[in-house]
């Protein structure tokens, strides 16, 4: 198993404890896809002891800690952005609720109870969401919709 799938797996289980990636990856896919899996940080494998300890603190503390080169990364990467004219996947109100709450790190359990829905529907929404988006998984759902500014 992956680390993104394990982060969204613990997501999904223990919503409210913060994850941090220690990787030695650093590469743009894999900060993305390690952040929209649920990691509250990313830190790199050389990261010194004691910054690793801090950055622990600061994760508990709701702070989202990141290796000095990966915080660069982010911040290049949301410079080089440029979300396409007029993207319109024709998303129901609640399809666009459910997609909202899931950009910002919910998962199904609490998604379903902040719109006062079942999992179930949840699911069924998901399904539409993944069918209209035209993309596979959660990660990808709240790529494209960050990516694309959908929600």
């Amino acid at each position: 198993m992956s680390g993104i799938r394990g982060a969204e797996i613990l997501r999904e289980r223990f919503s409210d404890v913060p994850i941090l990636a220690l990787t030695v990856y650093d590469n743009d896919d894999q900060v993305f896809a390690a952040l929209c899996a649920g990691a509250s940080g990313y830190l790199l494998k050389n990261t010194a002891p004691v910054r690793l300890l801090e950055s622990i603190r600061e994760a508990v503390d709701g702070g989202a800690p990141m290796s000095p080169e990966v915080a660069r990364r982010v911040i290049r990467l949301f410079r080089e952005f440029r979300p396409p004219e007029s993207a319109s996947y024709h998303l129901t109100a609640q399809e666009t609720e459910l997609l909202k709450l899931l950009v910002e790190g919910h998962y199904k359990k609490t998604a379903a109870r902040a719109m006062g829905i079942s999992t179930n529907t949840v699911s069924f929404h998901l399904k539409n969401i993944y069918a209209k988006l035209q993309v596979h998984s959660k990660t990808e759902a709240v790529a494209k919709a960050l990516r694309e500014r959908i929600v």
